[in-house]
């Protein structure tokens, strides 16, 4: 909304003295529906009847008066409450609210509506002649235009008692009932016939049937949570990576086998409309799909809880490969529409950047008001979130960014056409793209602003809802829970002071309790070097009154740490939130520990990271903020849904599927893991998953590859620290002895088919120079008749979330070789353990955890542990590489790949002690690795028993196990199940 007024619309009394929409959110646990629905009549008689009678002799009125204060004040007095807020935000759009009061007139029986009006800077209106414009519209919108004050006439009884009679319950999931619903929005939404229709639009179709089923649980489980209002969590993530939600919603719905028999009778099939749902290109990573997860898992197990993010309008760029060669292109992943988004024209909040802050005098006290020079809105879109084996389903809202209506009109009257346009692509562009480029000023800027952006509409929304139910903000703490994904959301925590200060007029006291109270963040950060920092000139300019809170809280930290460690200025300086040098910086990582009761590492290993790397000094002082819950993902996603062979099988040999909701029955596979029953059956579906796989390279690349070889995988984000030129490396090297050897050794050669995948980002050029190395080292393997199908190379294009759903299942051997101490947890492993999947890892991230449930002589582990890399680095320019790295790392330098001048300066950053992340130490062994994996690949039973129990020991790696760890021990929240 364009401005909240700050009273409680649910908590205004009817004729009756009761809430109305407390009668509405107390029929919600009613069972069965019958009961239900004639509880809903009932009700809702009453309140129309009672309406009717207010309105027969209702007169509506609009009036200015003067006050001795404020000057102008308009008053609104009417019979009924309903429709007064949305008809003044609408006439209001791009003006300010202010002073807004709403009182019951007991003795004249009307509500009273008492506000000031501002224009967009904050300014009072004067002019009688503007005033009276304002009063005319607001009179034509409350007695004749849209969302009326007075109810009318015909919104009889009869039809209320005619509109419950007609919603006689849910929708039905029976394939008749779902072949009605699709061939509804065939015709009606997707404007289609029913009698010719083609798969994307069957897909459409179906997708929005699906949808308003989720839509039937969500209105449920939001009306359940008024009621209880339990302890809520607010999630922000600026990445959530969704992936398709067509095959997650059908399953977590249970309906999977009825939309597949719906369509058959139809002429379609499930499998094939599936595909043509395009990934919501939201995120980029292992975090972003960590926070897919995770709301996934918050669904499934009850929990009250929302995310926030942006809508994204191009997202993570599309990966195009030409000649070797990434090139990026934008991701029109919005191109066709979102059949599962809920556009909420209606919720949009006011973001405003730059301008000047000024002081003025409220209730006898100095009070800070910040005039912008910009106003963006943010609109809300909604994704449902729906659990599994649970009626409940919680909300994923979107922002985007739109111009301010204000500014629209202002152009418009003055002709400026042009500048009008210019301001709405400026507005717009705030939310266009994930991770702007912030290498120059303009970038930067961009960031903050798309970070501010979030966080201020999400805030307003949380408030707006927590003020709904609460008279006061001396509940806020238990009720609300806001946890920070990474820094990127940090700027809340200053957003929250300023909105609490300046606009609800709390002492710095209150507010900054409330603050340390509520915000909880995690980190996924190792290096000190990565943590984020805005310059403070950026931040004075975009964001002025928040520079000088962000100054007042680190006055306030300075003051504290004084009098716990003295006089010692260096170790104050390292921990201030504000970085004094030349280029002057806020440190926001600093800022989210000062300010959070909470921080989280996201694995064991890296919490130690945390405490004598990262945050040191933070943790010397503040040692029981500091935890770790380490990552996992959800079951459903990476098992049922993108490998539903082998979710067959286990709900087969364990007798249930219960493990699909509670993953710790995945420990009994460990009873049956040497079976040969079992092993068999393993096998067939690990066949089945690599013929997908295997068309899916052929048509992707054209490259044929055997079944029989070693699926060999590594799928991340290309980095240097990922070290996917060690892999590259490795796979020279075993090409050079297939090459050397005489044709008898080559029949014992396992063979192997090698698949790289994943994006570099576009500034990082060392990255692209790692995707052409592999493209020019697979032209010369693959096309080289003495090596035949004992190697294959190749590399995955624009690796995504669907793609990962196919490479994932069809994968033999998984590596996970970062450079220790550089992975913060790594869920790609646990998606690859899931599956049934061996790994190929250093001893980094959550691998060490992994090992304690699996045991290392089911994995093959090399490299250097976390405490031996400081000591290797120093060592790097006295230690001689390997003879084999030296001669692996020599052809390519020489030009046996071709590009020759290309690839120096990539050889040459592993060379000569430049080896910063000990490709050349940790070679040897990581051969070693390899040697092993083909020894345990040719023993096919002990290979399938070491499979079996990867599966088994991966329970401990669920999302739900996380978010558990989270609502226990972090966040304070509890489950809040919606009645069957």
């Amino acid at each position: 909304m364009s401005a909240v007024l700050p009273f409680s619309l649910s908590t205004v009394k009817c004729n009756d003295s009761q809430p109305i929409n407390q009668t509405c959110s107390s029929l919600t646990s009613l069972k069965p529906l019958s009961l239900r629905k004639n509880a809903l009549k009932k009700a809702f008689t009453n309140v129309c009847k009672s309406t009717i009678r207010a309105s027969s002799t209702s007169i509506s009125s609009v009036t200015l008066e003067k006050d001795a204060t404020y000057g102008t004040v308009f008053v609104i007095r009417a019979q009924d409450k309903m429709g007064v807020l949305p008809a003044i935000t609408r006439v209001l759009k791009g003006l300010r609210i202010e002073k807004a009061t709403m009182e019951f007139d007991e003795k004249e029986h009307h509500f009273v509506v008492k506000f000031l009006v501002a224009d967009s800077h904050g300014n009072k209106i004067e002019d009688n002649e503007r005033l009276i414009r304002i009063e005319n519209a607001l009179m034509e919108a409350i007695n004749g235009g849209e969302g009326v004050v007075v109810r009318k006439a015909g919104f009889s009884g009869t039809k209320n008692e005619r509109m419950f009679e007609l919603m006689d319950g849910f929708l039905k999931n029976d394939p008749v009932s779902l072949q009605k619903d699709i061939l509804h929005h065939v015709e009606y939404t997707v404007a289609r016939s029913r009698f010719s229709f083609d798969d994307f639009e069957a897909y459409q179709a179906l997708s929005h049937s699906v949808r308003d089923r989720l839509i039937e649980r969500w209105h449920d489980t939001q009306q359940h949570f008024k009621k209880k209002d339990p302890k809520r969590l607010y999630f922000l993530s600026l990445e959530f990576l969704m992936g398709r939600s067509l095959s997650n919603s059908v399953i977590n719905l249970g309906i999977k086998d009825q939309c597949a028999e719906a369509l058959s009778q139809l002429g379609f099939e499930y499998e094939v409309l599936a595909e043509q749902e395009g990934d919501a290109a939201l995120g980029n990573g292992g975090l972003a799909r960590l926070s897919a997860c995770q709301m996934d898992s918050l669904a499934t197990l009850d929990f009250p809880a929302w995310g926030y993010g942006l809508r994204y309008q191009y997202g993570l760029f599309r990966q195009i490969i030409i000649d070797g060669f990434q090139h990026e292109q934008p991701d029109y992943w919005l191109n066709f529409g979102n059949p599962w988004e809920i556009e909420r024209v209606h919720v949009s909040y006011p973001v405003k950047f730059y301008g000047t802050v000024k002081e003025e005098i409220v209730n006898g006290k100095t009070s800070k008001v910040w005039i912008p020079g910009e106003t963006v809105e943010a609109v809300a879109y909604d994704n449902p979130i729906p659990g599994y084996g649970t009626r409940n389903t919680i909300n994923l809202r979107l922002w985007a960014a739109k111009p301010s209506e204000g500014h629209d009109i202002e152009s418009y009257n003055t002709g400026d056409y042009i500048n009008n346009i210019v301001n709405r692509q400026k507005a717009e562009i705030i939310s266009n793209v994930l991770y702007p480029d912030d290498r120059s000023y303009q970038g930067k800027e961009l960031r903050l602003k798309q970070q501010y952006f979030f966080v201020s509409a999400s805030l307003q929304d949380i408030i707006r809802r927590f003020k709904d139910v609460h008279g006061n903000f001396d509940e806020f703490p238990n009720k609300v829970a806001l946890q920070l994904n990474d820094t990127h959301p940090s700027i809340s925590v200053v957003e929250l002071m300023r909105i609490l200060l300046d606009e609800e007029h709390l002492g710095w006291k209150k507010a900054w309790n409330i603050v340390r109270q509520v915000f909880t963040f995690t980190t996924h950060t190792v290096l000190p070097q990565a943590l984020e920092k805005v310059p403070v000139d950026l931040f004075e300019s975009v964001l002025p009154r928040h520079l000088e809170i962000i100054y007042d809280i680190n006055f306030a930290f300075m003051e504290e740490l004084k009098k716990k460690i003295g006089q010692d200025y260096v170790r104050m300086s390292r921990m201030s939130i504000v970085e004094e040098g030349a280029v002057k910086n806020i440190r926001v990582a600093n800022l989210s520990v000062v300010c959070s009761h909470t921080v989280n590492g996201v694995s064991r290993a890296h919490s130690e990271l945390l405490k004598t790397r990262v945050f040191t000094d933070f943790y010397e002082l503040w040692p029981a903020k500091f935890q770790y819950k380490t990552n996992g993902v959800t079951q459903r996603r990476w098992i049922v849904v993108s490998n539903p062979s082998l979710c067959a099988l286990i709900s087969k040999w364990l007798g249930t599927d219960s493990w699909i909701r509670n993953v710790d029955y995945l420990t009994r596979l460990k009873e049956h893991a040497s079976n040969p029953d079992l092993q068999h059956e393993w096998r067939m579906v690990k066949k089945i998953n690599k013929m997908r796989l295997a068309e899916y390279i052929e048509t992707m690349s054209g490259v044929k590859v055997s079944l029989d070889a070693m699926f060999d995988v590594q799928v991340k984000r290309i980095h240097e620290y990922k070290r996917q030129l060690l892999n590259i490396l490795g796979v020279i090297h075993r090409y050079d002895c297939i090459k050397n050897m005489e044709e008898s050794d080559r029949r014992k050669v396992v063979p192997r088919v090698c698949i790289i995948g994943g994006k570099a980002p576009p500034g990082y050029e060392i990255a692209k120079k790692i995707i052409k190395l592999c493209h020019a080292v697979a032209e010369t393997i693959n096309n080289d008749e003495d090596v035949g199908d004992l190697l294959k190379l190749v590399f995955i294009p624009d690796y995504n979330v669907s793609v990962a759903e196919l490479v994932i299942p069809g994968s033999d051997l998984s590596q996970h070789i970062s450079t220790a101490g550089h992975e913060a947890s790594g869920t790609g492993s646990m998606k690859f353990l899931m599956n049934g999947c061996l790994l190929l890892a250093t001893p980094d991230g959550s691998t060490n955890e992994i090992i304690e449930e699996i045991g290392a002589e089911n994995m093959f582990i090399f490299g250097a542990k976390i405490n031996e890399v400081p000591a290797l680095r120093e060592q790097e320019s006295t230690v001689k590489s390997p003879i084999q790295f030296a001669r692996v790392v020599r052809m390519v330098k020489d030009g046996y790949f071709g590009y020759k001048d290309y690839f120096k300066s990539l050889c040459d950053s592993i060379e000569n002690g430049k080896d910063f992340y000990l490709l050349g130490s940790d070679f040897t062994s990581y051969l070693e690795a390899q040697e092993a994996a083909d020894v345990a690949y040719v023993d096919k039973e002990k290979w399938s028993k070491m499979s079996i129990l990867c599966t088994a020991g991966s329970g401990r790696f669920s999302s739900d196990r996380t978010i558990e760890d989270y609502a226990e021990k972090t966040w304070g929240i509890q489950p809040c199940k919606l009645p069957s």
